[in-house]
């Protein structure tokens, strides 16, 4: 069993190679294997030879579902997110997947949902930034892999705001910017983030801007639980900006958002 493991890394790092990927940092064993099946090569390959990857680097971010790979295209860094086929949690998705009718005609194999998954991520992200919410421009999905714009400057991510330390005043300011962009996702995008906390939002240092990220599990304003998702969100924010001395109540910003839905939908009668 061990000579067949050795084998595959083997043959894993020579297709990897014929990628181009730079060995910028010391990767895991176990991120190749689990990251770099041979579909997920094969995808990789194609991109590289539509010229939209040049090169890819080390994992920049690790989650439930997915790697985010620092790569390059023929002029900037871009991020490359990997969804697992073979060891993501299909059941942490599912709550978000039931009652979405984007998902409505996609089989319910682990493959299939990852792939429509992916696509989602890519229609989400483009509607919020439609709506004037700062979030990384998708370029293109192609199965489970999403190419999109790299948070982050000389190869280094922006901070995540759980990590990032305010002034009194800058944190009322980017507490304002956090809710109106859930605002106007809400009512702009018709979406809710679905995951909102101070772990999927990145700073930019320089501006004290808010990035929202991680959008592959949002939902529109139909899906069933998009209500519960909401409040969860505002709850999130307003919790974790209570160490700033921020006091604000999530009943009344969730009632101001839902009375601008109410206001929008009297005014297209």
């Amino acid at each position: 069993m061990k000579k067949e493991v050795t084998s595959k890394i083997k043959r894993i790092d020579t297709e990897v190679d014929k990628l181009r990927i730079k060995r910028k940092d010391t990767d895991t064993l176990k991120v190749k294997e689990n990251v770099f099946d041979e579909p997920t090569l094969k995808t990789l390959y194609t991109l590289s030879n539509k010229k939209i990857i040049e090169a890819i680097g080390g994992s920049i971010s690790t989650g439930k579902e997915a790697n985010i790979f620092l790569a390059e295209d023929e002029e900037k860094d871009i991020a490359v997110k990997i969804y697992r086929i073979s060891s993501s949690n299909f059941n942490s998705m599912e709550e978000y997947i039931l009652g979405d009718p984007r998902f409505r005609n996609v089989r319910h194999s682990k493959r299939d949902i990852i792939f429509a998954w992916t696509k989602k991520e890519q229609r989400n992200l483009v509607r919020a930034k439609d709506a004037g919410i700062h979030v990384p421009e998708p370029i293109v999905a192609e199965r489970n892999i999403l190419v999109m714009e790299f948070m982050g400057e000389n190869g280094t991510p922006y901070p995540q705001l759980k990590g990032y330390r305010l002034g009194k005043e800058n944190a009322e300011k980017v507490f304002n910017i956090i809710i109106n962009y859930v605002d106007l996702l809400y009512n702009k995008a018709n979406l809710v983030h679905g995951d909102l906390s101070e772990y999927n939002i990145l700073m930019i240092p320089e501006k004290d801007e808010p990035v929202f990220i991680d959008m592959g599990q949002s939902v529109t304003r139909e899906h069933p639980r998009s209500i519960d998702f909401l409040r969860r969100d505002i709850e999130n924010i307003v919790r974790y900006f209570k160490k700033y001395k921020i006091i604000a109540d999530p009943q009344e910003i969730y009632t101001s958002i839902r009375n601008k839905e109410k206001k929008n939908e009297e005014n297209d009668l």
